[in-house]
């Protein structure tokens, strides 16, 4: 289900009535914790927030007139969608996140490399989500995309 909005509330006034609320959730648990130096927009169908030029200016290699990407909310056809892409970068992150989950939540994770997915958006664990997008600075985030890419490279 791709929205384009031009803003994160222009972009949660779409979705169907089911989803707004657990959206809106998510996003303020996100908005609340996440470190200061991310930004918020909408991109790709998704609430986004990134690491801007003005603290990273090589942008994502994939093409650096992007920003670099770092999470993301959104409502897929099936599911309610949170990509966090630090989680698949670091090992003790994922296991942090995995060993919570597994205390907040009621069902069982579905989870893909960056992708963590919720086909029963009542149960998503906001908290947990909010805690998770604490984790990271863009410093480090920065430090762990760096070294991500040189190993690609390689």
């Amino acid at each position: 289900m791709l929205v384009h909005a031009a803003s994160p509330e222009e972009y949660i006034e779409s979705l169907p009535e089911d989803r707004k609320e657990i959206i809106k959730e998510i996003r303020n648990a996100v908005k609340d914790n996440l470190p200061e130096g991310f930004e918020e927009t909408t991109e790709h169908g998704m609430i986004t927030y990134y690491v801007p030029h003005s603290i990273y200016p090589s942008g994502y290699h994939v093409n650096p007139k992007d920003p670099l990407p770092f999470m993301a909310i959104a409502s897929q056809k099936n599911y309610i969608a949170v990509y966090h892409m630090g989680i698949y970068m670091d090992d003790e992150l994922l296991r942090w996140f995995m060993k919570e989950y597994d205390k907040a939540a009621t069902t069982k994770l579905d989870m893909g490399k960056s992708c963590i997915r919720f086909k029963n958006p009542k149960k998503a664990p906001v908290d947990l989500i909010g805690m998770l997008s604490a984790k990271l600075t863009p410093k480090k985030y920065i430090e762990l995309y760096e070294a991500s890419v040189k190993s690609v490279k390689r």
